[in-house]
This record gives structure tokens, C-alpha cells and sequence, in this order.
């Protein structure tokens, strides 16, 4: 596209320039270069479906941020930043509408309340892909937007399966640098998250984590100094933590439990000062989760040892009740052969008094 197509179609969206999808849709069509085809409807989607921003326009940033990809640049942070940013803006005001992408929140929907359609665990593999799993899956259109308000009011804590069935994490990314949670950069701005607070996600245990100013991170390129904020984030990104995830099965401590009552929006409570700890003595509670596990183990040993024993005395049950049945099939042989000796001998009784009449008969004509 030359310099000139661009000036004479980029637009002014709120406070973003913009290109119309109708123009590059045109580009599409014409295009004689079968891959630039490919390039240009790729773009659109990142657009009009990953990032969307202003209706049926693709953002002057989403162009320069797919044009990064052919670099390496992972698309995954950019789309959590910009799905957390825009759900925490709903929440926050209690209105609004998910600026984002709908599919893969769908997605999300479907691998977090696999108990509704009872879906199997699987993991992501050569054969297996959840986005294909959902592409294919039949569209319910019949849906009202009311019901889905009174189905998503009713959730209970127990219709959600925290961890994503296609999900095998190994090790979790919780801090970077000085910050307590992961900065992400996004394409209109920044965000902070904090993977510890999904803990539940992992199969492991949810306590409270260091959340303290999370809010507070988040900003917007065109706010003052952003290029410092952004430094000081690619910085922080030199010096990442991990944790070992240890599998436990969903479960909350009741600190946290407590503690997430308090929470209103994005105004989490400060912690107070004797209560205040570091990152690390809030990891260290991890350890412990190894005495969760040997206490489920001996649960499920136990468990077991009652089974075995039901099923020795169910066992025990059938050998008494087979010998009973032995007996009675014994019992009915042994009948069986008692009638069947009495039957011969009545025959033979029968034949003799046949016999005897016969010779009677006899007797007299001869008289």
C-alpha cells in the first residue's frame, strides 16, 4: 500500500487513526499477490476480531503490532492485557461493553464449565486443538441475551472447574523485577497481572497474594512520561521468578476466602502492617501443600482399605451363597435321581402287573 492509499483513507477514531475494513476488504479482492491476500485478511481479523476498538475499522496500532509478528512477537500477552483491561473496566463500572475478543472469551467460557457439557480432560497435542474443538461445535443462536444474564447470576462456585481441562502448566511466571505481579505491555497501553490470584487454574492452592497498587499499574500511551513506565516494564522482564506448581485439586485457604469478600472491583484491601509479608513468606505456604497431599493420600487410602474389606465380605457373601447353591443343585441331583429310580421301578412294577393279568386272562379262556 503506498503512502498515498493510506493519507487518503485513514480516518480519526476517537483517539486513534483508523483504516476501514471496507478499504483493505477492496485490497483483498483485487490484490494480485495471492500471499499479500492472506496478509491483508490476517490483519483484518487481528483487527476487527482480536483487537477491536473502534466498529468496522482496523486501529493505526494494531497495523504496526502485526507487522511485529513476522519478528517473533507473541500475540498471547497482548490479548490477556487487552481482555483483562476490558472486562476490569466493565466491572469497575458496572456497565459498559467487552471491547475484545469474544471468541476466545467464548473459548475461555466453554474450558472453565466443562461440568455443564460434561467434556472429558484433554490436553493440547499434535491431534488435538481446543479452538478446532470449539470451531466445530454447533452455534446456539436460540439463546437470549436474558438468559444468559439469569444463567451467569446463578453460577454457583461448584458449576465452574477453575482449571482449564486442556490446560498442563509446569511452572508459573508470578513476578518480574521489583513488581509483585507481571506488567504487561499491551498495544494502547500497560496493565499489571498477577498469575497468583488463579491459582486455582494451576490446581493448586489459593492464598491471598502481594496485590497491593496492582490497580494502580495500569496506564495508557499517550498519558505523560508512558516511555519511562515502559522502560522501567522491558527492564523488569530481565529479571523474571518462577514457582514449581504442585497439584493439589481447587482449593482456597480460609485467609483468602475472607480476604476476597473484601474485594469490591479492583479495590483490594491494603494489608495491614503486622500482617504485611513478602512474596516469598506468602510462597512459602506452598511447602505445606505437600501435608495437603499426604493427608488426601491417607483419606484415599483409607478410603480404599473400607472397599477392599466390603468387597472381601461381598466375596465372602458369593462363596457362602455359591456352597448354598451347590448344596440345593446337589440337593436336586440327588432328587432327581431318587424320582428317576422310583420311576423305573414303577415301570417295572407296572410290567409285572401287566404281566400277571395277562397270565390271569389267560387261565380262565383256557377253563
Amino acid at each position: 500500500m503506498s503512502e498515498q492509499w493510506v493519507t487518503a483513507r485513514i480516518q480519526q477514531k476517537g483517539d486513534g487513526r483508523c483504516i476501514p475494513w471496507v478499504s483493505l476488504r477492496d485490497l483483498i479482492v483485487a490484490h494480485l499477490d495471492t500471499k499479500r491476500k492472506f496478509d491483508i485478511f490476517s490483519l483484518s481479523i487481528y483487527g476487527l476480531a482480536i483487537f477491536p476498538k473502534a466498529l468496522r475499522h482496523i486501529d493505526e496500532a494494531v497495523v504496526e503490532f502485526f507487522d511485529r509478528l513476522d519478528k517473533g512477537v507473541a500475540p498471547v500477552p497482548a490479548i490477556i492485557t487487552e481482555t483483562f483491561r476490558s472486562l476490569s473496566a466493565c466491572r469497575k463500572a458496572s456497565k459498559g461493553r467487552f471491547i475484545g475478543c469474544a471468541q476466545l472469551l467464548l473459548v475461555w467460557f466453554h474450558s472453565h464449565y466443562w461440568k455443564v457439557d460434561k467434556v472429558s480432560y484433554r490436553a493440547f497435542s499434535e491431534s488435538y486443538s481446543l479452538l478446532k474443538e470449539i470451531a466445530a461445535m454447533s452455534r446456539r443462536d436460540d439463546i437470549s441475551e436474558e438468559n444468559w444474564i439469569a444463567l451467569l447470576r446463578n453460577l454457583q462456585e461448584d458449576d465452574v472447574e477453575w482449571r482449564a481441562h486442556w490446560f498442563v502448566p509446569d511452572e508459573i511466571l508470578y513476578r518480574c523485577g521489583s513488581f509483585d505481579w507481571v506488567p504487561l505491555l499491551r498495544i494502547w497501553g500497560a496493565a499489571g497481572y498477577a498469575p497468583l490470584l488463579v491459582l486455582r487454574q494451576y490446581r493448586s492452592r489459593q492464598f491471598i497474594p502481594m496485590t497491593h497498587g496492582l490497580a494502580q499499574s495500569e496506564f495508557a500511551y499517550r498519558e505523560k512520561n508512558y516511555k519511562k513506565k515502559v522502560q522501567e516494564i522491558s527492564n523488569a522482564w530481565k529479571q523474571t521468578r518462577w514457582m514449581k506448581r504442585l497439584a493439589v485439586g481447587s482449593m482456597k485457604t480460609p485467609e483468602y476466602k475472607g480476604w476476597f469478600s473484601k474485594r469490591v472491583n479492583d479495590n483490594i484491601p491494603e494489608p495491614s502492617l503486622e500482617n504485611v509479608r513478602t512474596m516469598e513468606e506468602y510462597l512459602q505456604v506452598i511447602p505445606s501443600e505437600l501435608e495437603i497431599v499426604k493427608r488426601d493420600f491417607e483419606e484415599r487410602n483409607t478410603e480404599l482399605g473400607k472397599k477392599i474389606e466390603q468387597l472381601e465380605e461381598e466375596k465372602m457373601h458369593l462363596r457362602l451363597d455359591a456352597d448354598v447353591q451347590k448344596l440345593k443343585a446337589e440337593k436336586l441331583r440327588k432328587g432327581k435321581r431318587m424320582v428317576k429310580e422310583d420311576l423305573d421301578s414303577l415301570k417295572t412294577d407296572y410290567k409285572k402287573l401287566r404281566m400277571s393279568m395277562r397270565t390271569a386272562e389267560l387261565g380262565k379262556t383256557s377253563e
